[in-house]
């Protein structure tokens, strides 16, 4: 072994004890009796705002949440649950509360972008994320390894979902019915919460789909333009598909004159600019909006009680690649290596910007447009639209991107309140969790986010870098970004949990010597 190569490995062996370290520092509990006095709540349920409360915890366990008085008005100390000998108290007074959000489409980090699951935990906590859904990720058993340590908080982790893709660890390509559902027996042995799927042949995804039911498992699809033609949205939802990711199938299920999406016959699907550039176009190929074959489709996933994650932001970039190479969270908190992910490549997995232009842009603009109308229709309707970001993929950051999939459902007609309903009660109910987490309700676990600031205000100060404002005497400051994050009753400093990142980072661009600089200079 070459010495560099072993002063590289001393050198991230330190940061990880120095991190482990760390973390009594940023986290504390659970305790006896956690009380959070007096901040106004936001439950999660769609209610409106109400405060002052007052929230006691035992353990890990809501066990009261007591109205203790009026806005402006002095509380009665008299009204107040007591605390009780070793317990703690949080004064959230001025503060707002809400139930801990779920990142229904995750990925821990990766190798292609260097992104270890230390560095993104801290990004999902400091933004109020205390559950995510993997949905296929490095392999099973290490993120399930990774699922038994947050149980036992020997790390600082959100709570995690796991989901297997669909034929990862066979030895040879799933082909008959048979291997399929002996692959969805053996994942759930291994101990998987369900399966991701790409798209398979028909006969394959009905068999997996029925097994994995029978097993009462969940599962979630990106339905993979290589086998979409044969199978789309609503033969996934028809067969007991849970949950569909991004949007791929579900234009294909609103084609009224085709079935198979205009591809221009140079396109090649390992071109990731043909990929992206064309899926650009494929909304305006779908029937058009309340039109009657767009109406039954959505009526029909509805009645299957089919979930929706849409991924807005995931595709942000498509309609403004500006904007998203330039946000400012980039300097401090993206690493060296997922910068270089980032950049235009014709190997790296939506890094498909070989000359990206005006022209595709308007395409994704208009193909948001539709993409959102269905979206907030299907809300409106009682249909069940989730938050999840797929961060680690084409500029967007982890925590960060899924702050900014709030404001997109927001762009989309989302109400503040129906959008924090979308990160929270919904993602649990398509978990089927909605028992434990997801609002804050006694007898649920205590999953909590505490900020400073009126999110329903403006969602962008839960963003870990803050909103910009004036303040009374026209200084420019930062407010916002959240304060507390509480997983399973353990308190995390969610502020320190950003320095601990930016350490990383600045650690990781010291090493190499590294500036971020924008493609082409």
């Amino acid at each position: 072994m070459k010495l560099k190569h072993i002063f590289y490995l001393l050198f991230i062996f330190f940061i990880k004890i120095n991190l482990i370290f760390s973390q009594n520092q940023i986290s504390e509990g659970p305790f006896s009796q956690l009380i959070i006095r007096g901040g106004t709540l936001i439950n999660g349920n769609g209610a409106p705002p109400i405060g002052p409360v007052d929230i006691v915890i035992e353990k890990n366990i809501i066990t009261k949440i007591v109205t203790v008085g009026y806005p402006g008005v002095k509380i009665n100390e008299n009204k107040r649950p007591n605390l009780i000998k070793g317990g703690k108290e949080i004064n959230a007074s001025g503060m707002f509360v809400l139930p801990g959000f779920i990142d229904m489409h995750a990925h821990i980090g990766g190798i292609s972008q260097g992104a270890d699951w230390d560095y993104v935990f801290n990004l999902w906590l400091a933004h109020g994320v205390t559950t995510v859904r993997e949905v296929g990720g490095r392999g099973r058993d290490w993120t399930l390894d990774l699922k038994k340590k947050s149980e036992k908080n020997l790390i600082i982790a959100p709570r995690i979902i796991q989901h297997t893709s669909f034929g990862q660890g066979s030895k040879n390509k799933i082909s008959t019915t048979e291997q399929a559902r002996q692959w969805v027996r053996n994942n759930a042995k291994a101990g998987s919460d369900g399966i991701k799927f790409f798209g398979a042949a028909p006969e394959i995804m009905k068999a997996a789909l029925e097994e994995n039911n029978k097993l009462g498992l969940s599962s979630s699809c990106h339905h993979a333009q290589l086998s979409v033609a044969r199978w789309n949205v609503l033969n996934s939802a028809r067969a007991g598909l849970t949950s569909m990711e991004h949007w791929y199938g579900l234009p294909e299920a609103l084609f009224s004159d085709k079935t198979i999406q205009n591809y221009p016959l140079n396109y090649n699907y390992q071109n990731e600019q043909h990929r992206f550039g064309e899926a650009g176009k494929l909304w305006a190929q779908a029937s058009p909006p309340y039109s009657e074959h767009w109406n039954k489709v959505m009526d029909e996933l509805i009645s299957l009680d089919f979930t929706i994650d849409p991924t807005f932001n995931i595709y942000e970039a498509s309609r403004d690649l500006h904007r998203a190479r330039r946000l400012e969270w980039h300097e401090d908190y993206t690493l060296p290596s997922l910068w270089r992910f980032y950049q235009p490549s014709r190997i790296s997995h939506g890094s498909y910007w070989h000359y990206w232009g005006t022209e595709e842009e308007i395409a994704w603009k208009e193909n948001f447009r539709l993409w959102m109308t269905f979206i907030n229709e299907y809300k409106n309707r009682g249909g069940r639209v989730t938050t999840g970001s797929d961060s680690g993929f084409i500029f967007q950051l982890y925590g960060f991107a899924y702050v900014r999939e709030l404001e997109l459902l927001r762009e989309a007609g989302f109400h503040p309140l129906e959008v924090i309903r979308s990160a929270t009660l919904n993602g649990a109910e398509a978990l089927s969790m909605d028992h434990l987490i997801g609002s804050i309700e006694i007898g649920k676990l205590a999953d909590i986010l505490l900020i400073e600031e009126n999110p329903l205000e403006n969602l962008k100060v839960l963003y870990g870098t803050g909103a910009i404002k004036l303040d009374k005497k026209n200084n420019v400051i930062r407010v916002g970004g959240v304060k507390y994050t509480i997983r399973d009753g353990v308190i995390f400093d969610s502020k320190q949990l950003l320095e601990n990142v930016k350490k990383m980072v600045e650690i990781a661009k010291e090493k190499e010597g590294f500036v971020i600089s924008q493609p082409g200079n």
